[in-house]
């Protein structure tokens, strides 16, 4: 049986409201490089331009929009999730530019983003639909690493209403890569997830009801020590749930490809009351097709992805979206 995810994989499992409850279906997606293609002096994003490196120009950058605005059409099936975790977007002007100038404008979109210290000017956002979410408030939660010249991503918080009237806590992160060496970077994303389960606990020390869903790359597998500190921390009672942590319970091998090897950097936390309210078996890797490579002669496929290198290849992301479904009950 192929374990590729299709969209019939998704049909039919759940309609929009079940009796007495709704759908709540959320999505994260790294979008690999959705950069503008405007210079920002106070950004190191030269590689970008249209004179840069990869030779970024308006034709790869919108059709790099259509294509992402594509994937969340397509995991959306007859309506587009209910919110919707973005990384690796430069700013406000491509999020904009994305929800205005692509399909996704008869969706009503509205939006949150970072302002963080990036290097790069790379930021994280999340999309909602403001008649499933109700928007109260969000941050951009800065992190302070051990190594102080250390910049990165911002944290994302966002919380607002849902549909039976209690607050969710949202949290959008891409934790630091791994580009300099594994164990030389583990500090960072340590520093990383040490921070958000801060954030997490607070809000579980307040209200141990409370609905917290973290999304995100973190640039490890739920094997490694950041992994499950933010899942175990050190107050059990504020233990958080990984719905990407069993391999063998997924439908698709990896959301990343790397040297060969697929991995699972991309992953969703949910606190022990928002797991209650899970769809059974519906976090998944969204993996059909359109988004794979064609098989090689062994039978293997990588991520069909916008980049390889310096060489443009048109396809849509290095990574792979992520889904789940909840079912909230209507009061």
């Amino acid at each position: 049986m192929s374990l590729i995810l299709t969209m019939q994989g998704f049909n039919g499992t759940y309609s929009q409201t079940t009796a007495g409850s709704q759908k709540f279906r959320v999505m994260f997606y790294n979008v690999e490089n959705l950069f503008d293609t405007y210079n920002d002096p106070k950004k190191q994003d030269d590689e970008f331009l249209p004179d840069g490196q990869m030779r970024w120009n308006n034709s790869k950058y919108y059709t790099h929009l259509r294509k992402t605005a594509q994937v969340i059409n397509a995991i959306g099936e007859w309506g587009t999730p209910a919110v919707c975790g973005l990384c690796e977007v430069e700013n406000d002007t491509v999020i904009v530019n994305l929800l205005n100038r692509t399909p996704l404008r008869e969706q009503h979109y509205s939006y949150c983003i970072t302002t963080g210290s990036d290097a790069r000017g790379i930021n994280n956002a999340l999309l909602y639909q403001r008649d499933k979410f109700k928007y109260l408030g969000h941050a951009s939660r800065r992190i302070y690493f051990t190594n102080k010249a250390k910049r990165s991503r911002d944290i994302l918080h966002v919380w607002g209403k849902i549909i039976n009237g209690e607050q969710l806590d949202v949290f959008v992160c891409h934790f630091p890569s791994r580009s300099s060496g594994v164990q030389e970077t583990e500090q960072d994303r340590m520093d990383a997830a040490k921070y958000l389960k801060k954030l997490c606990d607070s809000l579980l020390q307040d209200n141990l009801n409370a609905n917290i869903l973290i999304m995100g790359d973190f640039n490890d597998t739920p094997e490694d020590r950041s992994m499950q500190f933010i899942k175990k921390g050190t107050n059990p009672k504020y233990n958080l749930v990984n719905l990407f942590e069993d391999a063998e319970k997924l439908n698709f091998h990896g959301s990343h490809k790397f040297q060969g090897e697929w991995s699972q950097l991309d992953q969703m936390f949910v606190s022990q009351h928002l797991k209650k309210m899970l769809a059974e078996g519906s976090n998944l890797i969204f993996a059909p097709d359109f988004l794979l490579t064609k098989k090689n002669r062994k039978g293997e496929q990588s991520v069909f992805r916008n980049y390889a290198g310096v060489a443009y290849k048109g396809g849509f992301s290095d990574h792979l979206p992520i889904v789940a479904d909840f079912l909230f009950p209507i009061k």
